[in-house]
């Protein structure tokens, strides 16, 4: 075989012709496998450091203003943080479904999955922005108008809960949750 450039040009169009999935910048598909894999590792790993540094942070301020935290994590909603956490793991279900349904090649099923992988990303921003219009609604939003005042410490019904410590629990739960719904809105493009 020639080494020379029309000869190259000539063997690519050769494998797109034969493999159209295979893009021109890999020279096999075991490769392109391979850059995807070590891509969304990658992503992953940055996302597990990211998330990992602001629950660290969210730790090391949990231990040093154990009370403060506890008495403003008692004006979180429970019954919606649990049915958002229902909502994610039926999420997470459907695209597993999505992605088994693209391998073995029904569409039909793939849609389906994706239409409610969307809905249930829908259900989960709609849960959160009523958690977030409760928290402005009870002025727990950091910032000038910010009040967390004569709340007493769970267990300590005699001591209340120092404002400033309890809106750096306030930030890191907005910080948080609001990552995560900005990942869920992305994700929701990407899906659309």
């Amino acid at each position: 075989m020639s080494d020379s450039p029309t000869a190259a040009l000539h063997s690519d169009a050769h494998a797109e012709a034969h493999n159209p999935a295979l893009l021109h910048h890999f020279a096999t598909e075991q490769q392109q496998r391979d850059s995807a894999s070590l891509g969304m590792w990658i992503f992953l790993a940055t996302e597990v450091m990211f998330f990992g540094g602001l629950f660290c942070a969210y730790l090391i301020y949990r231990g040093w203003y154990f009370g403060d935290f506890a008495a403003a994590s008692k004006s979180i909603d429970a019954a919606l943080g649990g049915a958002n956490t229902a909502v994610l793991i039926c999420s997470s279900l459907t695209v597993v479904l999505a992605i088994w349904a693209a391998q073995t090649s029904r569409r039909a099923l793939l849609i389906g999955m994706l239409i409610l992988t969307m809905l249930f990303g829908l259900t989960f921003l709609g849960i959160k922005g009523k958690e977030y219009k409760d928290k402005f609604d009870e002025h727990h939003v950091p910032g000038a108008s910010f009040s967390f005042d004569h709340v007493p410490i769970p267990g300590h019904p005699d001591q209340y809960a120092n404002p400033k410590h309890a809106q750096i629990f306030f930030a890191l739960y907005f910080i948080m949750t609001g990552l995560h719904a900005l990942h869920m809105i992305v994700g929701l493009g990407l899906f659309a």
